[in-house]
């Protein structure tokens, strides 16, 4: 026996030590983690570099460029020529623009306008992910309630089938009463299983949006607090103010139009001259024995330009083509607005929601527990009947479920509203515009009370 009881030891010590070793974040600690792991974040933070790499290429339009160019080849002898059979050319050339037509100005700007709007699409993806974080900790806190909620259902029916059960014995009840509370048990607990799997469900889509790689069974970190709720008033006109003017992706999408403007101008740019000096140094061969030596060497001096004078239209596509980005840019920019103050109302729309179903179930959720224990009373006393407690304990376990997802929905719409507006999210938990007392803006329903009667 002491191998076996060594061995049970051992993994009963690994999993204690397991659980302790496992991480506790609090929803601001999530979030942080989240902008330091998360794969989306990490994209967009590479698409600000590829920006800043757009715009060292496009600056080198002003420096000198140095180009190194060479060529050799051996011709076949041919008997009724008396040129040299090889051909050779090495230079080393200078190269620096004198006038471009405004091409250099507009690819630079171009390229910073880039790097601004990758910057902007870069806090967007921040503020959604940090969303998304908020999210989904309030999901799993709501899920991990809702199992206290359900396992306080199942020990309520376990004793009144328990209790049914000696009443029979005492032959004072008959056989109907425990199916029934047989029944009433058997579809609850279901209910628990549900809860607990998607708890489950909630610890895998927070560890998806932490950047963390989390067991199939296991959680690989626990989640600190509760569901509280924080009432709050907001002025829709300010929300979508702010959110018009605050918003990164209102602002990428002017950077859109601002970048179809300095585009036209590269375009444009290929109707004017380009001028250029060179400077270079040359090696190269004389072919004909008659003109001079073999090898020759020297330095160059020069001056080049180009102008298309006719180019088969294609700038003028080009143009055309520039014109209609343009065009779709400002029309993105319109529904994006649009887009995003439909978003604020619908998140008003929520919380009103939110508000109204706290508001009816508050006082609710205590007079279906004293519901309950009349119940108890009455039958006690012959005056009910066992549906009578049935339903109560239903009614409790509804009301006090409905109550939480008001809560769930009330803490999530405020940070949508955050994301909306633009504003940092952990500002609106604490904004200092609630009507309530401080010691009365919280009503916490995540742990339900160890009697149902209990306020």
């Amino acid at each position: 026996m002491r191998p076996g009881f060594y061995v049970i030891a051992l993994l009963c010590s690994l999993a204690i030590v397991g659980q302790a070793a496992r991480p506790n974040y609090g929803i601001e600690a999530a979030v942080a983690l989240a902008k330091k792991q998360n794969l989306e974040i990490a994209i967009a933070r590479k698409q600000i570099e590829a920006g800043r790499g757009g715009l060292v290429e496009a600056r080198s339009g002003y420096l000198p460029s140095l180009v190194s160019t060479g060529l050799i080849d051996k011709r076949e002898h041919q008997d009724d020529t008396r040129l040299r059979d090889e051909d050779y050319n090495v230079s080393l050339r200078l190269q620096q623009n004198v006038y471009t037509g405004g091409a250099v100005p507009s690819q630079v700007a171009i390229a910073r306008l880039n790097i601004e709007k990758q910057d902007y699409l870069f806090q967007e993806v921040v503020s959604r992910v940090a969303m998304d974080v908020r999210v989904a900790f309030y999901e799993l806190l709501l899920n991990r309630a809702k199992i206290r909620v359900r396992e306080d259902s199942v020990r309520v029916l376990e004793e009144e089938l328990k209790t049914q059960q000696e009443r029979l014995k005492a032959g004072t009840v008959g056989t109907l009463n425990v199916e029934r509370a047989q029944v009433a048990l058997a579809n609850e607990r279901p209910e628990l299983i549900n809860a607990q799997t998607q708890l489950k469900n909630s610890y895998l889509r927070l560890a998806e949006l932490m950047g963390m790689n989390v067991a199939a069974s296991v959680p690989s970190f626990e989640a600190a607090g509760q569901l509280e709720y924080h009432a709050q008033h907001f002025d829709l006109n300010e929300c979508l103010a702010g959110a018009d003017a605050n918003r990164p992706e209102i602002k990428a999408r002017q950077k859109d139009i601002e970048i179809e403007d300095k585009q036209y101008a590269l375009d444009q740019s290929e109707l004017r001259p380009h001028i250029g000096l060179f400077s270079a140094y040359e090696i190269y061969n004389e072919r004909d024995p008659d003109v001079g030596r073999e090898f020759n060497h020297g330095y160059l001096v020069g001056i080049s330009g180009t102008w298309h004078v006719f180019d088969g239209f294609a700038t003028k596509g080009r143009l055309q083509a520039t014109r209609a980005r343009r065009d779709a840019a400002v029309q993105a920019l319109e529904a994006t607005r649009r887009r995003i103050a439909s978003e604020v109302r619908s998140v008003f729309f929520d919380l009103e929601q939110a508000d109204r179903i706290l508001e009816a179930e508050t006082k609710n959720v205590q007079t279906a527990a004293d519901s309950l224990q009349f119940a108890k009373a009455n039958l006690a006393a012959g005056l009910g009947t066992q549906l009578d407690i049935l339903q109560a304990a239903s009614d409790v376990t509804r009301t006090q479920t409905t109550r939480l997802s008001a809560i769930y929905l009330h803490d999530a719409a405020l940070a949508r509203l955050a994301r909306a507006c633009a504003w940092p999210p952990e500002s609106i938990g604490s904004e200092p515009n609630s009507d309530a007392p401080a010691k009365n803006r919280i009503f916490n329903l995540a742990h339900p009370p160890a009697k149902l009667n209990q306020r």
